[in-house]
């Protein structure tokens, strides 16, 4: 496994060369919007400004400097901008990794 850096939207994350970038983004705890997952419907469209992508074949029209993170593998760092802020799930400091409330009564 290569690790490597995306840089998602100005915030730069660890990240490796054998897995499409959704899978990636999803496992730190970034939301993009996505569908099909397949490369069909286009939702998970982003701009790559910098860096080189293997990009599976896909029915979505993406433009030029586009990718669809479904089925793109960073080959090099990457540098991507979404045209929207991307959700973020967040763990509350009050739990611990079982989910159980570390608080007491």
């Amino acid at each position: 496994m290569s690790s490597l850096t995306i840089t998602v939207n100005g915030v730069e994350v660890r990240g490796n060369s054998h897995e499409p970038l959704l899978d990636q983004l999803e496992r730190i705890g970034l939301r993009p919007e996505y569908q099909c997952r397949s490369g069909l419907c286009g939702a998970c469209r982003c701009k790559l400004t910098t860096g080189a992508v293997s990009q599976a074949d896909s029915m979505a029209f993406i433009a030029p400097n586009e990718i669809l993170t479904c089925c793109s593998t960073p080959k090099s760092d990457v540098v991507i901008d979404f045209d929207y802020e991307l959700l973020q799930d967040v763990k509350s400091p009050e739990q611990d990794h079982s989910g159980n409330d570390e608080k007491t009564a």
